[in-house]
């Protein structure tokens, strides 16, 4: 038997400014919002979350949970709790690598 697939756990976007972007997001689609501050928000949809992001705070991304996200790097631990690192794919798109053991935990699977 294969092992299972990783999952696709959020994409993040750069907007200008986070708790307009939040106030947008949350007026135009049934979402609900997981995590909020000055320079990111974290936005839950049915299928993956939404990451807002301040350009020079952090990088746009996509970012997936891999129980071998060890191999990727060394993992940092973030102020959410989780643990990832971030690597660059061969076409230089940013790729985080989030490490499963802090996400159910702190960001519930939906």
């Amino acid at each position: 038997m294969p092992p299972p697939l990783d999952r696709l756990d959020h994409v993040a976007i750069p907007v200008e400014d986070v708790a307009s972007a939040v106030a947008w997001y949350t007026a135009a689609f049934h979402c609900r919002v997981k995590y909020q501050d000055a320079t990111w928000a974290l936005l839950g949809f049915g299928n993956v979350d939404l990451a807002l992001v301040i350009p020079g705070q952090h990088p746009a991304h996509i970012g997936f949970v891999s129980p071998d996200a060890e191999k990727f790097g060394e993992l940092k631990t973030h102020r959410d709790g989780t643990r990832s690192c971030y690597v660059r794919d061969p076409s230089g798109n940013s790729v985080e690598i989030l490490a499963p053991s802090a996400i159910g935990a702190l960001r519930p699977l939906d």
